[in-house]
């Protein structure tokens, strides 16, 4: 029998910030693949198993065309007849051939190669902002003090953008991802940062500097086109980054017995950041349009339907990882699905990587006695709806 699922919840559970919300994990229990009725009332479906989400995510014959998103799974879109094609620039939003235009000459600035020789640089940056922490003492709120800042100074100094304009971008970027800003708030923050842009891009052709965005003005870009790419980049790398450093922190205090395990052993580094992203995923969904009808799970998935891909629960999936719901830092299973998979996988999950694997220990180092300085239930999360989950903030204390 087919098992549907009826809407999702815009919160998690009580106590269970890491797991999917128990529908996810009710579905995959049905099999992989089951029905979704979206709020709007369009019949799609959601992929909850981790080799059909990763069969999705590398079959061309689904689309990530923006102008197809005509369904939200959280969203009543009703009315909604059509949705305008990506911009200029916006490469996630676009297939092939127009995606590879924009995604080649990017690829070979975040290689493993290059992302590592930044590694020195993130160590510095990471520490100006625990040394900040430690001047001012307990307690702090560990999203604003160290999660946020570190990517969003990283991401920054790679395009070349100016030091004292950070704040305004960190904030304008958390509006557009945040899932409670309201219409008009999300428009003037889109068009404060579209008009920096162009600024900026301007500036970069007239006077280039050693960054990325200096790089890409010597080629056939248009200056839209940067824009787009520009704020594409700038979102990923600064918020994707900043609520895997305060998640995983806040796993960690919810973990005593891992985060004493990680401080003792300082070679499990690179597995537990890999073992964080498979337990969180915070880029938890994608969505993707059938182009033609496509079988899937013994299913026929119809042209012009939309899947919704899970990727927490994919990455929860017994059938690939044992015991999926424990956090265990020292898990030998790899092969997770937070950076996505196929042609759109995250281009700057390199980097994304650096910045935990310098991050994570330098902070648990520096603070030996860190800890939550509220109870568990009272530290707030963003709603389901936000693209990426996280915290609001994360209140800590130490011994000074």
């Amino acid at each position: 029998m087919e098992h549907t699922v009826t809407g999702l919840p815009a919160e998690r559970r009580p106590g269970c910030p890491f797991d999917p919300p128990s529908e996810l994990v009710e579905a995959r229990e049905h099999g992989p693949i089951s029905r979704y009725v979206f709020p709007d009332g369009h019949r799609g479906w959601l992929v909850t198993g981790y080799d059909l989400v990763r069969s999705v995510l590398a079959d061309p014959r689904f689309s990530s065309r923006k102008e197809f998103m005509l369904h939200h799974p959280y969203i009543d879109y009703s009315g909604v007849e059509t949705v305008p094609p990506a911009g200029p620039g916006e490469f996630i939003l676009m297939d092939d051939p127009r995606h590879s235009r924009y995604r080649k000459p990017l690829m070979g600035k975040f290689t493993v190669r290059r992302m590592r020789l930044l590694t020195e640089r993130i160590e510095q940056i990471t520490a100006e902002h625990l040394d900040a922490m430690e001047k001012t003492g307990p307690p702090a709120d560990l999203v604003t003090a160290f999660a946020k800042p570190i990517p969003a100074v990283v991401i920054c100094e790679l395009l070349g953008v100016p030091y004292e304009d950070r704040g305004s971008f960190q904030e304008n970027i958390d509006k557009f991802l945040n899932g409670e800003t309201s219409d008009e708030d999300l428009f003037a923050a889109y068009t404060a940062t579209q008009g920096y842009l162009a600024e900026l891009v301007a500036s970069k052709r007239a006077a280039p500097t050693d960054d990325v965005l200096s790089d890409l003005t010597d080629g056939d870009l248009t200056d839209e086109e940067l824009r787009g790419m520009s704020l594409i980049l700038l979102a990923a790398g600064l918020d994707t980054t900043a609520n895997m450093l305060a998640l995983g922190t806040f796993a960690l205090l919810r973990d005593p017995e891992q985060l004493a395990a990680w401080r003792a052993d300082p070679a499990l580094t690179d597995g537990a950041v890999e073992e964080l992203l498979r337990y969180l995923t915070v880029a938890k969904m994608f969505m993707r349009t059938a182009l033609e009808d496509v079988e899937l799970g013994g299913r026929i998935i119809e042209a012009g339907t939309t899947v919704v891909l899970s990727n927490h629960a994919a990455n929860r999936d017994p059938e690939r990882f044992t015991d999926p719901h424990v956090l265990d830092l020292r898990r030998r299973e790899g092969g997770h699905v937070a950076f996505g998979h196929g042609v759109h996988q995250c281009l700057g999950q390199q980097l994304a990587r650096v910045e935990m694997r310098v991050a994570f220990p330098a902070l648990l180092n520096r603070f030996p006695s860190l800890r939550l300085a509220v109870p568990a239930e009272e530290v707030a999360l963003r709603p389901e709806v936000a693209d990426i989950f996280g915290v609001k903030n994360l209140p800590v204390t130490w011994d000074a």
